[in-house]
């Protein structure tokens, strides 16, 4: 130890008691390795005491009265007069003490991280988890609610739903052969399709006004009911929301019309996201209804959908109509055009 060089060899008289019932002796006081040693006056050792381990029972006044940490029965006096040993174990002690790991504040800083890693954890993982639980336990029937209420708000910005009551029921005709819970008209804003909670799709009237096939429509439809397969549209309504949406949804059951707002001006004016055409196919499949109307839509080209054109799986069979023509034509004055 560097502070110990200036102080090898240091003795000094001091009175030692070994128990409370036994009498003070004359001892030789020696500093060691971080130790006081402790000798008789035949030099006989009588104790090693650690400087790590030394109290000292009256600090500032002398004869200076020390013992081992824990167990004061044991007692060491030295007198006033030994200035050197005096000054040397309290530089020594002061030495240790500053190397001493501090199992207090170590456990005060272990602590405190760990509460920062908890609060940086739970701020990325609660918004997260709480917006995944409420998802999953919203009924349907509210699901509904809310995307009424959010197509509400849309029509603010879109327009008015298109609701001829001549072509009501053809849309939906169109609604149940597309397995859709509702499909509303939109005479603006939406630039193709849309999906809303509660399983409602908005399409443009262009969708419907455009084109000879209803099959087109019906893609719109079903490339909506992939999207909603892949992300759930209230999950992507509450992520637009934040924590304070999602908390609001499961403990009132609403959600305000500012966040509706938020999201409406979000949807309308962001890109719909890719959807494999794998995916896509398999729907159109699985509802009987052929896939190459609607990519042509998309690209009259047929260049950048050659999957969906190529891999029609209705291809060589026979096809029973979206609708019947009748109905399509109906349903093509939707918006009074």
């Amino acid at each position: 130890m560097t502070a110990l060089k200036q102080y090898e060899r240091l003795e000094a008289a001091a009175l030692w008691r070994a128990g409370p019932e036994a009498q003070r002796r004359d001892v030789i006081v020696s500093l060691g390795e971080a130790t006081l040693t402790i000798t008789d006056m035949n030099d006989r050792p009588l104790g090693h005491w650690s400087l790590a381990a030394l109290e000292r029972a009256n600090p500032g006044q002398f004869p200076a009265m020390f013992h081992p940490a824990g167990d004061n029965a044991e007692t060491l006096e030295i007198d006033g007069d030994e200035t050197a040993m005096l000054e040397a174990i309290s530089k020594l002690r002061a030495a240790l003490e500053r190397g001493r790991p501090r199992p207090g504040r170590l456990r005060a800083v272990s602590v405190l991280g760990s509460l920062a890693l908890i609060a940086a954890g739970l701020g990325f993982w609660l918004p997260g988890a709480l917006q995944r639980h409420t998802v999953k336990v919203v009924p349907e029937i509210q699901r509904k609610a809310i995307g009424q209420a959010l197509l509400g708000r849309i029509e603010r910005v879109a327009g008015q739903a298109c609701n001829s009551a001549g072509a009501a029921p053809e849309l939906a005709s169109l609604a149940r052969r597309t397995d859709a819970a509702k499909i509303v008209v939109l005479p603006s804003g939406v630039s193709s399709s849309l999906s809303l909670p509660g399983g409602i799709v908005l399409l443009n009237r262009a969708l419907i006004e455009d084109h000879e096939d209803p099959a087109v429509a019906a893609g719109a439809v079903f490339a909506e009911q992939v999207r909603s397969r892949e992300t759930d549209p209230l999950a992507d309504l509450l992520s637009h929301g934040g924590m304070l949406a999602s908390f609001r949804l499961l403990t009132t059951g609403n959600l305000n019309r500012a966040t509706l707002d938020r999201y409406a001006e979000a949807a309308l004016s962001l890109p719909r996201p890719d959807i494999a055409s794998e995916d896509l196919l398999q729907r159109f499949g699985a509802a009987a209804v052929a896939s190459t109307p609607y990519a042509y839509a998309l690209d009259v080209t047929g260049e950048t959908v050659l999957a969906l054109i190529e891999a029609d799986p209705m291809a060589g069979r026979a096809v029973e109509p979206v609708l019947p023509d009748r109905d399509w034509v109906r349903l093509q004055s939707i918006c009074g055009g």
